[in-house]
């Protein structure tokens, strides 16, 4: 066993146009804006003036995550380095409710019953139908995948159980290998690998609010047991970042 295992460093997409337009996107596949570009962009270089160096990049099979991924690699001058794609880190799929306004939503539904739909361990929205365009079994990228495998809806609990066998599988032997690894995913993706190496409860996991594109490092001890995990950015910017998650669920004012 290694003495000290390399940081793994985890980084949310930076902003879709969906996110810009405070909907529920799940496996719906929404490219980054101008702004996510840039997030992006800043993220490669924060980690490259922090000293960060990639042997493996790993990212969902969605394009905003892809796109951050590609973009700061670019950053850092290494986007010669394996990007291995895998549907595990896809989103929370997100049922009836992809596309739908969050902030309309609450309006209609209740800010509590929204939050219970983002943020509940074990609660799941109202499928999508398999007649439904969005259904992911129409989609090329998940070919191969069963029917148990393609989500008509999800909550954490099925993120949390997609996202462990990734991390024991591909993720952990190639950290005990020494590898220094990217992990660019989603908010939820995250939030469940978080759960996993954390060990948090259900009400942890409930306020854990992960922004885009800040770089967060998580280091580990001689057993690969979590020991600590910092964003890179000043902690005043972070904290502005996590209330704007936070509030996206919230209606709006009139």
């Amino acid at each position: 066993m290694m003495s000290s295992p390399p940081p793994l460093v985890i980084l949310r997409h930076g902003q879709s146009q969906w996110n810009l337009e405070n909907r529920f996107t799940g496996w719906v596949d929404v490219d980054l804006t101008e702004v996510g570009m840039e997030e992006a962009r800043r993220a490669g270089r924060l980690m490259r003036e922090r000293g960060f160096s990639f042997d493996l990049a790993f990212t969902s099979v969605l394009r905003r995550a892809i796109r951050t991924c590609w973009i700061a690699l670019d950053e850092l001058d290494e986007m010669w380095i394996p990007v291995r794609t895998d549907w595990r880190l896809n989103e929370r799929h997100y049922g009836a409710l992809s596309g739908l306004n969050k902030a309309e939503t609450a309006q209609r539904f209740g800010e509590d019953q929204v939050l219970i739909w983002r943020r509940s361990y074990d609660v799941r929205p109202e499928p999508l139908s398999k007649d439904d365009p969005a259904w992911p079994g129409r989609d090329p990228r998940y070919q191969g995948l069963s029917d148990a495998q393609l989500p008509l809806t999800e909550c954490l609990a099925d993120t949390v159980a997609r996202v462990e066998p990734f991390w024991t599988q591909e993720v952990l032997p190639a950290i005990r290998a020494g590898k220094r690894i990217l992990i660019t995913a989603h908010g939820n993706s995250l939030r469940a690998l978080l759960k996993i190496l954390e060990n948090l409860s259900k009400e942890d996991v409930l306020g854990l609010n992960i922004p885009t594109a800040q770089p967060l490092v998580l280091e580990f001890d001689e057993q690969m047991r979590l020991a600590s995990r910092r964003y890179l950015a000043d902690p005043s910017e972070i904290e502005a970042a996590m209330a704007a998650v936070a509030n996206q669920g919230k209606a709006q004012k009139v």
